[in-house]
């Protein structure tokens, strides 16, 4: 069991750039090795552990279609890995016509209806792969169900976050074998509980160049420390899911200031490559003002590292979705920071431009 008398009590925002010693960070050098640190602190604390990678990975293919509105050819796939093969996932793939390689979205949302035709047409027209899986086949939403990953890998602590942060990962492994996919823009996103996922995901796997969490609120790109009226803190979230994180995390129910990192540091584990948080105004729960305040401390490593503008955020008005809007959003943040292309829109808008920062420290200078 967790302790949480170990960890001593932060009441800001922790300082990304000290090491659990003490000492702190003064070169990219030094970054490279707090982040493996942060890493752990945050398997070890808030998700678990991922699983180890499989063997091997095997794709069959259910079905495929042609989208007469894009011309995209939309591959339904289910990709089985694992000890003995024991688990297996639902896809659509959608490849744009032309020669690519074309970047790829990674997205974990499928479980909650079929990819949407005119996100299909959206997506593939913008010369975009779309790589639509169901993280709910690796493990259920479900606080009960411990099939899936929790069968294949029983002694391991991961929860649901994590599971499904995984399932990311062996997207990213698919995908890399297939010639139509461009290797170095691989793009993790996904909405509210998906997002969590994703954000974990891309904070893991260096191989994800940009990573988009969509309104992803507490546990994702929201703030445990910094919490707007009517957005959902730690004791909510427990209370509803807690077997989206480590079994032990709600020993810091009520001792907040004990958590070693808040969320600006899973951000800054993005760095230097590319991270968008797109939040909606209208979506109260998911702490939009809490997402700005990791933003602007996340935003601190991305500018010691010498990226600053690798790190967007966008506001729109609205309730809690993703819908094509949104994919569009992303998709001009993509534009700039993997094509080189120029975009009007702007991602350094700031909802809340007075409020006070949520800590004091400062980034080493270099």
């Amino acid at each position: 069991m967790l302790d949480t008398t170990e960890c001593p009590v932060i009441r800001e925002l922790p300082d990304p750039f000290l090491f659990r010693d003490g000492t702190r960070v003064t070169t990219p050098e030094d970054w490279a090795r707090r982040r493996m640190e942060l890493k752990e602190l945050f398997q070890k604390y808030q998700y678990g552990h991922l699983p180890p990678p499989p063997d091997r990975i095997a794709a069959s293919e259910l079905r495929s279609l042609k989208d007469k509105a894009s011309g995209a050819t939309v591959r339904q796939l289910v990709l089985t890995m694992g000890p003995q093969q024991g688990i297996l996932f639902h896809m659509d793939l959608v490849i744009p016509p032309g020669a690519g390689p074309f970047p790829a979205i990674v997205r974990g949302d499928l479980g909650w209806g079929p990819t949407q035709p005119e996100l299909i047409e959206a997506v593939a027209k913008r010369g975009y792969i779309l790589a639509h899986f169901a993280r709910v086949n690796i493990v259920a939403d479900d606080a009960k169900d411990r099939t899936g990953a929790y069968r294949v890998y029983p002694d391991h602590d991961f929860g649901a976050l994590a599971a499904w942060a995984w399932g990311f990962h062996r997207v990213a492994d698919y995908l890399l074998t297939l010639d139509a996919v461009a290797k170095d823009k691989l793009i993790a996103t996904g909405h509210s509980r998906g997002g969590k996922a994703a954000l974990l995901a891309g904070a893991l796997d260096e191989r994800f160049a940009v990573t988009a969490p969509n309104n992803s609120g507490c546990g994702g790109a929201g703030c445990y420390r910094l919490q707007a009226p009517k957005s959902e803190d730690l004791k909510a979230i427990l209370k509803n899911f807690p077997h989206w994180f480590q079994k032990d995390f709600s020993r810091f129910i009520d001792r907040i200031d004990r958590l070693p990192f808040d969320q600006h540091e899973l951000k800054a584990l993005v760095a230097p490559r590319a991270l968008l948080s797109t939040e909606a105004l209208g979506d109260l729960w998911a702490n939009p003002l809490g997402t700005q305040q990791t933003h602007t401390a996340a935003k601190e490593v991305f500018a010691f590292l010498g990226v600053p503008d690798r790190i967007g955020i966008h506001f729109r008005e609205g309730g809690h979705a993703q819908g094509v809007d949104d994919f569009h959003v992303l998709m001009d943040f993509c534009d700039r920071q993997l094509l080189g292309k120029t975009v009007e829109r702007r991602f350094d808008r700031l909802a809340f431009p007075d409020a006070e920062k949520g800590y004091t420290w400062t980034a080493p200078s270099r």
